[in-house]
């Protein structure tokens, strides 16, 4: 517990900066995009409908959802953009975090600006506009003092939302709160789970707190109290973001890509331990999906990361033949090397295939050895897979090999998905050749005679900027073929026992040695 505690206190810093300036990126960014809406829409009933109807769909749009659609879309600008003006938007990581968060805090900010602009008395404004004041001076000495504490129980609301929200950017290559939750679940370490949580809630709690002065400031008249509460708010978020202003610019830093599981983290940790010790600087983006972090790569966004064979042939290459491992090995790097610049430093030295896997007692009362017996029964089955299984070509090779047709099909975060198989939620699973629970749990995989999984030899992938870099290569070069198989079974089963666990930087320290 006290090791758990201790490492995630440790990452706190750059978590909560992140974070803070994430959200408070998002708010300005909203507020300076909602109220000069807000008065146009108060002022024009024609474009208030339209202008409150789109911001009210966009808050239907899964928030996860919504940072992952800007990722394509920032892409496609970017290779417009960069043969004309000579530079390209970063499509991971902040921009796309950003541009979606300030979108979901427009709602209740325009919601507000317009209901406190219109709830103000209208002989109010026929009197000021008797003086002799325009539109302009009624606007910023009558509408706006008064619908003020309206309009600031509506930034409340957008700033309580946003750092909410904001811990949803992890997947997209933003780090913030969400790194603890994303990976505590996944490894099942609760207090990281829970401390992730908890300094979120006390973080909007916090703001909330003090824009409830702002606003009861303005409410009472009392400058003192307003600017008071400002001062406190602008102190904090400069105490928040002041590790990362001393750590440096991001770009002196090595990226470390990772994928949503374990093994992932274990091995983001390792490659940062070599990088390290040959003098680098690092950072990690955790929890990304086979396609962004690729893509990712390729476009330099991030510098290394660990891949499988089978992915990158069936998913990057779009290949459906499965030639030997060699072959396979050979032309995923000159592929990668030609149409993407990426560098395929090496293998290794183990496999992580997909493969489906049952209980022994359920198998061996099933008659079951190999997928050719689930295919005969799968009717009455219930699939269990990870989140992107049912979305990969090696899905639709399976299917169609075998004529698999399950029952029901559910799917879950790979942590999770071994649950439900133990828990009779799941009948069959997408297994991993590499997990530890598949001996620990006296799991059956099942064999795959027809061929149709190909080989997820575990490579170290470099990015274009970095393939050249002579250094940073040889600081990874020690890692070829230094990892057996057993060996990395034993650090995955570490990381997601439910006893004694080890932190991925801990199982990563017991690869190095």
């Amino acid at each position: 517990m006290n090791e758990r505690l201790s490492s995630s206190l440790a990452n706190l810093p750059d978590y909560l900066g992140q974070h803070v300036l994430l959200s408070a990126s998002a708010l300005l960014l909203a507020l300076a995009v909602s109220l000069p809406l807000a008065i146009a829409a108060a002022r024009s009933p024609a474009l208030r409908g339209p202008i409150i109807g789109i911001a009210s769909l966009v808050q239907t749009i899964p928030g996860l959802a919504l940072m992952a659609l800007f990722y394509p879309l920032l892409l496609a600008l970017s290779m417009l953009l960069e043969p004309a003006l000579g530079w390209k938007l970063p499509a991971l990581g902040f921009l796309p975090a950003l541009m979606a968060l300030t979108l979901y805090a427009l709602l209740p900010v325009l919601r507000n600006a317009v209901a406190g602009i219109e709830g103000i008395d209208p002989a109010v404004k026929q009197a000021a506009l008797a003086v002799g004041m325009t539109r302009s001076q009624l606007l910023w000495q009558v509408e706006a003092p008064l619908a003020a504490p309206v309009i600031m129980a509506g930034i409340r609301t957008a700033a309580v939302w946003t750092i909410g929200a904001a811990t949803l950017a992890t997947p997209v290559g933003q780090t913030s709160l969400g790194n603890y939750i994303f990976s505590g679940l996944q490894t099942e370490n609760w207090v990281s789970v829970l401390f992730g949580c908890a300094i979120s809630a006390a973080l909007a709690l916090s703001v909330d707190a003090l824009l409830g002065c702002v606003e009861a400031g303005i409410r009472q008249r009392r400058r003192t109290l307003v600017f008071g509460s400002l001062a406190i708010l602008c102190a904090g978020i400069a105490v928040a973001l002041a590790p990362l202003m001393v750590r440096g610019s991001a770009q002196q830093r090595i990226v470390i890509g990772a994928k949503n599981f374990s093994e992932q983290f274990i091995l983001a940790d390792l490659v940062a331990s070599h990088l390290e010790k040959a003098g680098f600087n690092t950072q990690q983006k955790q929890g990304l999906g086979s396609a962004i972090a690729f893509r990712a790569l390729a476009g330099n966004e991030i510098d290394v990361y660990v891949d499988y064979s089978g992915t990158l042939w069936t998913n990057v290459l779009q290949r459906g033949d499965m030639p030997s491992r060699a072959i396979m090995h050979r032309e995923l790097t000159a592929q990668l090397r030609e149409r993407f610049g990426v560098a395929v430093l090496g293998q290794l030295g183990f496999e992580n295939a997909y493969a489906l896997v049952m209980k022994e007692e359920r198998a061996k009362a099933l008659n079951i050895t190999s997928i050719d017996d689930v295919a005969s029964q799968a009717r009455t089955m219930t699939f269990g897979t990870d989140l992107e299984f049912l979305e990969r070509p090696e899905w639709k090779e399976l299917r169609e090999s075998y004529g698999l047709q399950f029952q029901s099909t559910r799917t879950f975060a790979p942590t999770f998905m071994y649950r439900a198989l133990a828990g009779g939620e799941a009948d069959v699973i997408t297994g991993f050749s590499s997990d530890g629970r598949i001996a620990a749990e006296n799991l059956r995989v099942l064999e795959d005679r027809k061929g149709a999984i190909p080989a997820y030899d575990a490579l170290i992938l470099v990015s274009p900027r970095r393939a050249g870099d002579a250094r940073f290569m040889d600081a990874l070069k020690p890692l070829i073929g230094s990892i057996k198989v057993e060996a990395m079974r034993a650090a995955n089963y570490a990381v997601d026992r439910d006893a004694d666990k080890l932190t991925p930087a801990q199982a990563a320290a017991i690869l190095a040695r």
